[in-house]
């Protein structure tokens, strides 16, 4: 009897033993999972969240307004600006990682729901090319085309940007030609009856040089032919004060006057594009910010704001319904890097006050709450 009692009792020990490793077990494993819902939901959730409410705008038809005749086609054109792909000089490998990780699910996740038919990046694609290394060039190349890949029958169109090539005095043609190697060179895209100008604005210096003369031949050659311009210096205007919105240049920025050449395109270029090509649209980046500007009577210029949380905490791109007549356009946001912040933060607090909790420093909110509660019924 003295023997099974001492068995019992070391069983009775063992079994005490094991609670709390049990415990200890289950809570690990709650809080496992809940760091993994919160990188998922972070990471991969919230961008089909927020780009789902995102829808391409209604476009007029003539068939719309009780017209006859064969529908007019509708293309389905996504605009970005200055994704600002971190180099090797520059870019410490963390935040290459965020911005880089953020730029590629924004843009695979409206890929597949919005399934755009074609896509402009409007310059600064890359942040370092106008210093890089031929090894440098080729590496960010290759991230470039992980982050943006899309199938065969969707088109990417980019435009060179001062952060691409250089700004006039730093560009030259083995920059230029190394950056028409990677996208295609031609100046004008067409498709659907809907023809694009692609304009390398950095060469519109106006000084004669043989890159900014050959820039000009080729941009009076394409002139009679123009329906939308697409480039990436603004064209010129004194500053950003008329400009409205929560992704528009902040109040400290708004009044700084532009520098032409280097801001915006100079008064020279400017009217000798719009007289050149007589555009029905121009769309244009390097602000990083949001603006609308009415040139004339009836020339549209939207200024893309940046597509990365590098440039800003609010990004977005433009969808646009286009035809060989009309076009509408629609802004699509992307999550605030703030609330993905706030919500890694929130979370890591709930964490910490979980395992104080279990670890018994720290009474459970829950029964202080119950407690409160009974104290103040009996009273």
């Amino acid at each position: 009897m003295a023997a099974e009692d001492t068995a019992s009792t070391r069983l009775g020990a063992g079994r005490q033993h094991l609670r709390p490793l049990k415990r200890r077990g289950l809570v690990l494993l709650r809080l496992t999972a809940i760091v993994f819902a919160v990188l998922v939901f972070c990471e991969f959730l919230i961008y089909y969240l927020v780009i789902f409410r995102c829808s391409w705008p209604a476009v007029k038809t003539p068939a719309d307004a009780g017209g006859l005749g064969t529908p007019e086609t509708v293309l389905r054109a996504m605009f970005l600006a200055d994704t600002h792909l971190l180099g090797a000089v520059r870019g410490h490998w963390l935040d290459k990682l965020r911005r880089e990780w953020q730029m590629e699910r924004a843009f695979q996740t409206a890929l597949w729901l919005l399934q755009p038919e074609v896509i402009f990046i409007l310059g600064d694609v890359f942040d370092e090319g106008k210093w890089s290394s031929s090894q440098a060039w080729a590496d960010d190349v290759g991230r470039f085309w992980k982050i943006f890949r899309h199938p065969p029958h969707v088109q990417l169109r980019a435009v060179a940007g001062n952060h691409d090539i250089g700004f006039h005095y730093q560009m030259n043609t083995y920059k230029i030609k190394r950056f028409e190697k990677v996208f295609n060179p031609e100046r004008l895209f067409s498709w659907k009856g809907i023809n694009f100008v692609m304009v390398n604005s950095v060469a519109l210096e106006g000084d004669s040089c043989d890159i900014c003369s050959g820039a000009e031949a080729e941009l009076l050659e394409i002139s009679h032919r123009l329906n939308c311009s697409r480039e990436h210096f603004p064209l010129y205007r004194r500053n950003d004060a008329n400009c409205s919105g929560e992704d528009a240049a902040s109040p400290d920025e708004k009044y700084t006057p532009f520098k032409e050449r280097y801001d915006a395109l100079s008064q020279e270029a400017s009217r000798k594009l719009l007289w050149w090509l007589r555009p029905r649209l121009v769309l244009s980046g390097h602000t990083h910010s949001a603006c609308e500007v009415l040139h004339g009577a009836d020339v549209l210029e939207v200024s893309v704001p940046s597509f990365s949380w590098r440039n800003r905490n609010n990004p977005s791109f433009i969808m646009g319904s286009v035809t060989a007549t009309e076009y509408a356009l629609a802004k699509c946001y992307l999550p605030c890097e703030d609330m993905v912040l706030t919500t890694y933060c929130t979370a890591a607090g709930g964490l910490v006050l979980l395992t104080l909790v279990h670890a018994g420093l720290v009474a459970s909110p829950f029964h202080f709450g119950w407690n409160m509660l009974r104290k103040f019924k009996t009273t």
